[in-house]
């Protein structure tokens, strides 16, 4: 229940992305700048925290060591998933994006072939369980996507698709190439400056097409990169290193992300007005939540079956 737990205290924290983007976009802040500035402010931070553990040195070390996987998987993990994340806010709202966003929960288990070189098994109970999970999602959004063009529903779904596979592709990548050496803080320290040369480009562009950010979207991009980019993102690689070596517990760990659909729906109604939840939205939720307890009834056992079977190697 442990890494369960701070995976769904990590889906709050990443709430606030899909809320004060959506924000943003609403004021007429470019996406790019959301995007990019974002990870420009989460560098500093997280510079000074890894120095004051004084566990800069290895971090640098290890990304020279391996140089080119760093700036690939850390491309895509944090990239491909948070640019096409951010973009999709310009036509849909953050319910609508976090639930597709959900996505990654399937991708993770169905990714298990092409990425584990020992254990290429996939997780069909984790795949059912994730299946559930979407359906509730699916119920949830139901009403409310009939209100949404198709035009703004294709420009959401596929930049989140891409999203969705590229965040857990890039995430267990990284998880295999750092092998335990680095912690949670310095992995993400090391993927947030190998993936610097592409927000760098961006913002070059971002500068040309529409110039500079308004003070109010800087303001709003901090707080974005404190509680989702720092604290949200470290929780939940803490929570996936604590199950990396286990694929149905990696994969319960990854649907605690759908948090991020409840959080970011009630931060909506809270923040931005938004509707009252339907009896459909309230059953989906319900389908949700037991989904997530599923996943973790699942780790359990899975936890059990082990123990016997150590002991009667023993």
């Amino acid at each position: 229940m442990r890494p369960i737990f701070i995976g769904l205290l990590a889906a709050l924290f990443f709430s606030f992305a899909f809320i004060f983007n959506r924000n943003m976009e609403l004021a007429g802040g470019s996406w790019i700048w959301s995007a990019s500035i974002r990870f420009f402010f989460m560098l500093p931070m997280l510079l000074i925290f890894v120095h004051v553990r004084k566990q800069v040195l290895p971090v640098l070390q290890h990304i020279k060591k391996y140089p080119k996987e760093w700036i690939i998987w850390s491309t895509v993990g944090f990239s491909f998933f948070y640019a096409p994340l951010t973009f999709a806010t310009i036509h849909a709202p953050g319910w609508l994006v976090a639930a597709t966003f959900q996505l990654n929960i399937v991708a993770g288990s169905l990714l298990v072939p092409f990425i584990n070189k020992s254990n290429r098994s996939i997780p069909i109970q984790s795949v059912f369980i994730s299946i559930i999970i979407i359906i509730g999602i699916f119920m949830m959004q139901l009403e409310h996507a009939e209100n949404v063009p198709i035009k703004a529903i294709l420009l959401s779904v596929i930049p989140m698709i891409v999203a969705a596979i590229s965040y857990p592709l890039g995430n267990r990548k990284m998880m295999q190439l750092v092998d335990g050496e680095l912690n949670s803080i310095q992995r993400v320290l090391g993927m947030t400056i190998a993936s610097m040369p592409f927000w760098i480009l961006l913002s070059i562009f971002g500068a040309l097409s529409h110039g500079a950010p308004t003070p109010n979207q800087l303001v709003q991009v901090f707080i974005v990169a404190v509680f989702s980019g720092v604290i949200a993102t470290i929780l939940f690689f803490y929570a996936t290193d604590l199950v990396r070596h286990d694929n149905h517990k990696l994969a319960g760990v990854e649907s605690t992300s759908t948090g991020e659909v409840v959080f970011s729906l009630l931060g909506e109604m809270l923040l931005l007005g938004f509707f009252v939840p339907s009896f459909m939205t309230i059953i989906g939720l319900i389908l949700v939540i037991f989904g997530i307890i599923l996943h973790s009834i699942l780790s359990r056992i899975q936890d059990k079956r082990t123990l016997k079977s150590n002991r009667a190697v023993s």
